[in-house]
């Protein structure tokens, strides 16, 4: 079968587009006939060796940690998923990716692919998906009636961040450029602010009870938020290499997310999607061969949004 593999650690000249061999899967697993996987932006600092700390990987290593496809075969003690199954994922982060013709993946992280758009645009769910929902509920305790500023709302997590947050009754402020701010609003922000000519501390005039950061921003540009959070709220930062801050005298928490993955939540997210609940956004769809090219436009800040890497 074909693959996208790194044999050592490097820019996206490192990606290979090769030959490799069908996997078998073992005890609790399955083989995916993948259709698609996503970028995420993690995939890069993976390739480059930065994340051997959190995220080591052995090399080779195929990327790709969103797959979308159908079942091909069980293995032993797989008794809930069946070949001809249309499954959803969120992988290992550690373990083999998707941008290959098939991948293995453990039955328990798999759910149920939304019939209602194509299989492969599903695979832009999962990671960033999760990412949001545990990042507003598991983490940020949001409930209705609540003030939640998604910091960095243009990107794939923001997108979802707002619908969740908005669908969850709560009052959502929004930054973001000119580029993705009407996005923004269509995916129900109350409120956008530019983040590029403005100020965020001083156009968030009301104490909010989350910050949803999402942004690469200086450290001193997200101690800032802490000071729009009321007594008692909480920070939640994905940008994980710059420690959340937090204000211990007014009680309010800093909380580093690191995402997992939740069969639940995710059949959840999707049954949403299902229902038209939540809404999947591609940007664009790349062939897997194209993924080495993809990784220097991410690299270079040139991605439109979130993109789907189809094997077929």
């Amino acid at each position: 079968m074909k693959a996208v593999r790194f044999h050592e650690f490097g820019g996206p000249e490192v990606l290979r587009y090769e030959d490799v061999e069908q996997p078998v899967p073992g005890v609790g697993q399955v083989r995916i006939r993948v259709a698609a996987t996503s970028f995420n932006g993690v995939d890069g600092n993976i390739r480059a060796g930065f994340m051997q700390g959190p995220i080591p990987v052995e090399l080779p290593h195929t990327p790709g940690l969103d797959v979308a496809g159908t079942v091909d075969a069980v293995g032993p003690e797989v008794t809930d998923i069946a070949v001809g199954d249309r499954v959803i994922g969120f992988l290992p982060m550690t373990g083999t990716g998707a941008a290959a013709e098939y991948v293995i993946a453990p039955a328990e992280i798999l759910t149920g692919a939304p019939g209602n758009i194509p299989l492969a645009d599903a695979a832009a769910l999962p990671l960033v998906g999760l990412t949001a929902w545990q990042a507003l509920f598991d983490h940020g305790r949001l409930t209705a009636g609540q003030r939640v500023l998604v910091n960095g709302a243009g990107g794939a997590v923001g997108g979802y961040a707002v619908q969740l947050a908005k669908e969850a009754g709560a009052r959502v402020i929004a930054t973001a450029s000119p580029r993705s701010a009407d996005r923004v609003r269509a995916a129900g922000a109350d409120e956008v602010v530019d983040h590029t000519s403005t100020d965020v501390t001083a156009a968030v005039t009301e104490p909010v009870d989350l910050v949803l950061n999402l942004a690469p921003v200086a450290p001193e540009q997200l101690a800032a938020l802490v000071t729009l959070i009321r007594d008692g709220g909480t920070l939640v930062n994905t940008t994980v290499w710059m420690p959340a801050p937090s204000d211990g005298a007014r009680g309010v928490r800093g909380i580093d997310l690191f995402v997992r993955s939740d069969a639940d939540q995710l059949a959840d997210l999707a049954a949403r999607v299902g229902t038209g609940e939540l809404h999947v956004e591609v940007a664009q769809r790349v062939p897997l061969a194209e993924l080495p090219a993809l990784h220097a436009r991410a690299g270079a800040g040139e991605l439109p949004g979130k993109t789907v890497v189809l094997t077929a």
